[in-house]
């Protein structure tokens, strides 16, 4: 019976945490603020989310779209348990005298929409990101990592935009203000992801010089439904 051998990474682990820590901030923190700035109006969590693609690209990159789907399915169970906890501790009564309650319900009080909205964005964006960078890699020998990093993220930042926005805000926002975040915040992450391009690179050489591995998705299956390495 052939033995099959598990590779053992130096830093893998270390980029799930990084990964998982990003999105619950982003999820938590800045999911339902709206700010201005230099008259552009976006959402609050512009500021952590575009990290998360970056991540899911050296993932994606270097150990190819399997380790990458198990990472997302880590994130995952992360901003579920996060968004149901966040419900179980506003719900409880607070105690006679203490008078944030209100607070505490406005800052973590996410409704149900919004957590559905969220996960369901993150499920169908990460996947289309990382599906889309394994298969531009294999059809370009290797060659052109921009162009992987770049493309994955604007389809997979287009499908989070599409369905985070409406499911979230529709109806509750004004529709002028849900389509201009929306479109805004869409360009500033695949401009983000533009910009942090020579970060890319050099994360990815270091990645693959430290625990050489540089995989290429030929014979993988694309499921999202399974945590299989």
């Amino acid at each position: 019976m052939e033995t099959r051998v598990i590779k053992k990474f130096k830093y893998y682990d270390l980029i799930m945490a990084a990964f998982v820590t990003v999105l619950l901030c982003s999820n938590i923190i800045g999911a339902e603020k709206v700010v201005t700035v230099a008259g552009f109006s976006f959402g609050a969590g512009i500021l952590f989310f575009p990290i998360s693609y970056f991540f899911n690209d050296i993932l994606t990159e270097v150990y190819g779209y399997a380790r990458s789907r198990k990472v997302v399915w880590a994130g995952f169970g992360a901003m579920g348990f996060a968004s149901f906890m966040s419900w179980v501790v506003v719900s409880l009564p607070p105690a006679q005298g203490w008078i944030h309650q209100s607070a505490y319900e406005v800052v973590f009080g996410q409704t149900p929409r919004i957590v559905a909205a969220s996960l369901l964005a993150f499920f169908s964006g990460e996947f289309v990101n990382s599906y889309t960078l394994a298969k531009m890699k294999v059809f370009t020998t290797g060659r052109f990592l921009w162009m992987r990093t770049i493309g994955s993220t604007i389809a997979g930042e287009a499908a989070d935009s599409l369905i985070f926005y409406p499911v979230a805000f529709y109806g509750f926002w004004p529709n002028d203000l849900l389509i201009t975040v929306m479109i805004t915040n869409y360009v500033i992450k695949v401009s983000w992801e533009v910009i942090a391009t020579p970060i890319t690179y050099k994360v990815v050489g270091f990645l693959k010089r430290k625990e050489h591995e540089d995989y290429y998705d030929k014979d993988t299956n694309f499921t999202p439904f399974s945590i299989e390495v």
